[in-house]
């Protein structure tokens, strides 16, 4: 749907536009265990894993997830070269090294982030989460890494319920509103940017804390989320680092309203290409 609206609306020329490849094994396993991509791939997750990650197994989320990750892997070179990209999936920050959680299967930002470094391509990478749920899985996978910064502006009581520290949370309140929530980004920003100082940002552009989200209990609204996009790419420009931005997770009372964020998103996006 997203891709759809991107091409009806002349944000982005089809040629512009690429298929998901599949991530390799190789990448896979710089991240994840051995045992848990193999049960992945076999379709032998056992029933409590299913129902940690909150989906149950079956091919069609496999090749997704693959594709997802690779995605995320693909649109960083291209990142790198362009100065800017976005996919329209990945963002899956609730995967851990043995297994996923919160719809997560494989954690695609650490991913691409592995390799990239094994490719030589960057030493220091940054992610600007700003889903409404933390990033639990990507701060375990990158404590105590100082090649790594992770920054994630959450709900303090949402999921996930037990958090993991990252190098910089900022902990929201339900029903914060667009004036606090951006002035609390804009504050972070420059901080984030100069300590992280990073070859490459991934810019988690969740639309769940948008007002009609199911499951965000905020309330920021289409035009302090676009304020919010504007301000990443912003920051990032003025400092000349490349952006990928992942749509991570949205669950708008009407689809369209998810769509459309992240619609808004790759036109803001687009702008900085």
């Amino acid at each position: 749907m997203i891709r759809d609206k991107v091409l009806a609306d002349g944000i982005v020329l089809a040629e512009n536009l690429h298929d998901s490849p599949r991530a390799s094994r190789t990448d896979l396993l710089r991240v994840h265990t051995e045992r848990y991509v193999e049960a992945f791939y076999a379709g032998t997750l056992t029933a409590a894993e299913q129902r940690l990650l909150g989906l149950p197994w079956s091919k069609e989320l496999a090749e997704r997830s693959l594709r997802a990750t690779g995605a995320t892997c693909a649109a960083a070179v291209h990142a790198l070269d362009a100065g800017v990209a976005m996919t329209f999936s990945g963002g899956t920050h609730h995967a851990f090294a043995d297994h996923g959680e919160g719809f997560c299967v494989f954690n695609d930002v650490v991913v691409a982030t592995r390799m990239l470094q094994a490719r030589g391509r960057i030493a220091r990478a940054a992610v600007i989460d700003l889903d409404v749920h933390q990033g639990n899985g990507t701060h375990e996978l990158f404590a105590g890494d100082a090649s790594a910064f992770t920054f994630s502006m959450h709900g303090r009581k949402n999921y996930p319920f037990r958090k993991v520290g990252g190098t910089l949370d900022i902990e929201l309140e339900d029903g914060i509103g667009d004036d606090d929530y951006l002035a609390l980004l804009r504050s972070a920003l420059p901080t984030v940017l100069a300590a992280a100082n990073p070859d490459i940002v991934f810019y988690l552009a969740g639309s769940d804390t948008h007002e009609g989200d199911r499951l965000g209990r905020m309330k920021l609204t289409f035009d302090g989320l676009a304020q919010r996009d504007v301000m990443v790419f912003e920051s990032c420009r003025a400092v000349g680092i490349p952006v990928l931005a992942a749509v991570a997770g949205g669950y708008g009372k009407y689809i369209q309203d998810t769509v459309q964020i992240h619609v808004n998103t790759a036109r803001i996006a687009s702008t900085y290409a």
